[in-house]
């Protein structure tokens, strides 16, 4: 066993014993049954028959996705204007810097603090990304450590193919029910169970301030040519799935491509393009084998901008206690062939 292992072996015990039977307000919140469908914790059949159910896609499951991609098709026989483009590109940034830095490097491996206020603000904002909420996604990505390329790992090109990992598992019933005895450290906030029970509430913000904001420019700046309709067609719809591809990127790509400095028992790699549009999760081989720490590019020149702006974080009082590469892991030595792949 690893540094890295001890670390994710001990965050899953906590969440595991802390989780208990839910009775705050966060899970007790009730919708009337034919608002049900408003509620990502709705299953009429019960949550443990879903999960249990096989792990096969559902055609109905496609259609959030089918709607996506249209309308960003769509979008492209619309000539954006240059503010459109570059809210587009700044929305991409700005959403995949918090699902990098608070739904994965937060949530899922606890690698700093920061404040219960904050925690909140930073799951709202990750909920922007339109990617579901940041207790469904940090249950599953700690489910995916723990069974990295083996059976049971939700998403591994390895063991399922690339289209499944990118994102094929996502249409699967049993992986929509949120794995809340994994991720019982975060669950015992009513606020965040409450957001993520809802995690619609952020993207349908997102939609409605866009076009706000479209229609107010149009009618106040009209130098700028845009719209309400053009800024959602690119701020939202061609934003957020070009960012949904980036982010299944590191499920897919990044244990398909790339190099293997350290030995693993899975297939994960590092990419520098990756790391690039992803901003730093693209040191892939190196988060696999040190998931505890908030540095994913461990060398100066890994470029890790996500970890940058953290660093940032610690420095205005938002976050502390940012957890760094144990000096025996930065000192290993390369090894000259690839480790073999568990089965």
């Amino acid at each position: 066993m690893n540094v890295a292992d001890r670390i994710d072996i001990d965050v899953e015990t906590e969440a595991s014993s802390s989780c208990g039977t839910p009775s705050h307000w966060g899970f007790a919140f009730k919708l009337p049954a034919w608002l049900g469908f408003l509620d990502s914790d709705h299953f009429p059949s019960g949550r443990g028959e879903v999960l249990n159910l096989p792990v096969k896609s559902r055609a109905s499951r496609w259609f959030p996705f089918i709607f996506l991609h249209f309308f960003a098709l769509l979008a492209l026989f619309h000539k954006p204007s240059p503010f459109a483009i570059c809210l587009a590109v700044f929305l991409y940034f700005f959403r995949m810097f918090a699902i990098t830095a608070f739904f994965h490097r937060y949530f899922s491996h606890r690698t700093f603090k920061t404040s219960r206020a904050a925690q909140f603000l930073f799951a709202f904002w990750g909920g922007l990304a339109v990617q579901r909420g940041a207790l469904w996604w940090a249950s599953h990505h700690r489910n995916h450590h723990r069974y990295s390329d083996r059976d049971g790992d939700i998403h591994s090109p390895i063991k399922s193919g690339f289209i499944w990992s990118h994102i094929g598992w996502i249409t699967a019933d049993c992986n929509m029910p949120t794995r809340y005895e994994i991720i019982g450290d975060f669950s015992r906030y009513p606020e965040l169970v409450f957001l993520n029970r809802f995690d619609w509430l952020p993207p349908l913000f997102l939609g409605l301030a866009l076009y706000g904001l479209g229609c107010f420019l149009e009618l106040h700046y009209p130098s700028l040519s845009t719209s309400g309709n053009e800024l959602v067609l690119w701020g939202f719809f061609v934003s957020t799935v070009v960012l949904f591809h980036g982010v299944c990127s590191i499920n897919s790509l990044s244990h398909i491509w790339g190099s293997r400095p350290y030995r693993t028992d899975d297939s994960s790699k590092n990419n520098f393009l990756l790391a690039l549009i992803t901003l730093g999760e693209g040191w892939h081989n190196n988060h696999h084998r040190c998931p505890g720490s908030v540095r994913q590019g461990f060398f100066w020149w890994e470029v890790d901008m996500t970890y940058y702006f953290l660093r940032l974080y610690r420095a205005l009082g938002l976050v502390w206690d940012l957890h760094p590469v144990p000096a025996a892991v930065r000192e290993e030595r390369l090894f000259p062939e690839p480790s073999r792949v568990r089965s």
